[in-house]
């Protein structure tokens, strides 16, 4: 048999590199040892590729000139350490995605507000006429925008920290760390040390022309940048100290206004004018503004794009106002620290509906916020114990539900005018629903039939 390249993984990144690949001329098999999807499945059998599912045939991967491997693959897998090991090359779609363009690359990473932040620079980049394309971990592969997209100049990349640990030549132009805090801590040998090193994973290939724009209130990351020698240009931002304190480059804040100074030129903007509001957003939106002037954006549309920005689906969304009371749809909040982020930007007593699979969440962190902001807990889910244990002596009102209907029914009995009903569930959807996204639209719909 001749030798292929091998695609472990088909989902998302695996069909991308494959259809990939088959655009290149190079002879390509797909095996999962799951079950594809039926859209993938039926993505492979149009394109004429040949793929397995339900198990992999060991002699046909071990006798690859090349394996891509799916992220979620962890390396400690037995059959990508057998293929490690017989010394055939393991690389991730990212990586083998990267050979086929020579496209500037904007990468953001980070443990909350990835998503949200990519398509807000993305947003900002086009908004300016630049011919720019998004891809990454929340949706489309970058592989697969290759090939079915127009060449780009600029690609705005999320990157999860398993995608980070499968760069090897990867060149990245500008690289935007927003926090990192403990999460998937199971891959990384339960050290959050592992996970650190994993997320500036990175700065791997940056030299003197590219750039690190990175979150100077994160003490991980400050303690790292106090110690690190780095090649690239570095522009800290924070939303506690100004410019000044800074050393007068990056992005700081002062008197209700974010000034950005890279270059030697200076933007400044209303705090009130963005678009996307609360702490964690104003950080995300300076870092985005950064990004901007490294481009050397006319100050006039990064102001513009920055405030006619509209958020993304089930994260912090707007759904409605029912006599005064709001209702806002974060469920992609799935961990502990996103819902933190959440609570903090409210500034109304708050109902707040939380709830799902615990991923082994460690609630402590959220006491002192849900003390002084929530009036009542509404527990969507099938086992509540831990939620209970957790805030049953800090929240006034606690109410047991199992679906959306029932979840937004109780809130609105319980809030009054002026309130905020929100979802934010820090943990998983699987137990009721079929993922973060159809727990978020079962929500929407059932506060529409109030």
């Amino acid at each position: 048999m001749s030798k292929e390249l091998v695609i472990l993984g088909g989902g998302e990144s695996g069909v991308g590199a494959a259809l990939l690949a088959q655009r290149e001329g190079i002879p390509v098999f797909v095996s999962d040892r799951g079950m594809l999807k039926p859209k993938h499945q039926a993505e492979l059998e149009q394109a004429g590729i040949a793929f397995e599912q339900g198990g992999h045939d060991e002699a046909r991967v071990m006798n690859a000139a090349e394996i891509v491997k799916s992220p979620g693959i962890p390396d400690k897998a037995p059959l990508v350490a057998q293929a490690r090991a017989a010394g055939i090359s393991i690389v991730d779609e990212i990586e083998f995605a990267g050979r086929y363009t020579t496209a500037k690359r904007v990468c953001i990473s980070g443990t909350n507000g990835k998503t949200t932040t990519t398509h807000l620079i993305y947003h900002v980049l086009r908004e300016a006429g630049l011919n720019v394309g998004i891809a990454g971990n929340m949706g489309k592969s970058l592989a697969r925008a290759l090939v079915t997209e127009p060449p780009r100049d600029v690609y705005a990349i999320e990157l999860s920290s398993f995608q980070i640990d499968g760069l090897v030549e990867f060149h990245i132009d500008v690289a935007v760390l927003l926090n990192i805090t403990p999460d998937h801590l199971d891959r990384y040998g339960y050290s959050f040390k592992n996970y650190i090193a994993s997320k500036f994973g990175i700065l791997k290939n940056q030299g003197a022309n590219d750039h690190l724009i990175y979150n100077a209130d994160d003490e991980v990351m400050a303690a790292y940048m106090r110690t690190a020698q780095l090649p690239m240009q570095c522009w800290p931002v924070s939303t506690t100290k100004t410019l000044t304190e800074l050393g007068n480059h990056g992005a700081g804040i002062e008197n209700d206004q974010f000034y950005i100074n890279t270059h030697n030129t200076l933007f400044t903007m209303k705090i009130q004018e963005l678009a996307l509001q609360g702490k964690h957003n104003l950080f995300n939106s300076m870092a985005a503004g950064v990004t901007s002037r490294i481009f050397e954006l006319r100050n006039e549309l990064v102001r513009e794009s920055l405030s006619n920005f509209e958020n993304l689906e089930h994260r912090l969304e707007f759904v409605a106002k029912v006599n005064d009371v709001t209702f806002i749809n974060d469920s992609k909040a799935t961990n502990v620290n996103s819902t933190w982020y959440a609570i903090e930007s409210l500034d109304r007593p708050t109902v707040w509906i939380a709830g799902g699979v615990d991923k082994g969440n460690d609630y402590s962190d959220l006491l002192p916020l849900v003390k002084s902001k929530v009036k009542a807990l509404i527990c969507l889910g099938k086992d509540n114990a831990k939620l209970h244990a957790a805030f049953g002596g800090i929240v006034p009102v606690i109410v047991d539900v199992e679906s959306a209907d029932e979840a937004v029914q109780a809130a609105y009995e319980i809030a009054h005018a002026g309130d905020t009903v929100i979802l934010s569930p820090a943990c998983a959807s699987f137990d009721l629903f079929e993922n973060f996204e159809d727990r978020g639209h079962q929500f929407k719909a059932a506060v529409r039939r109030l």
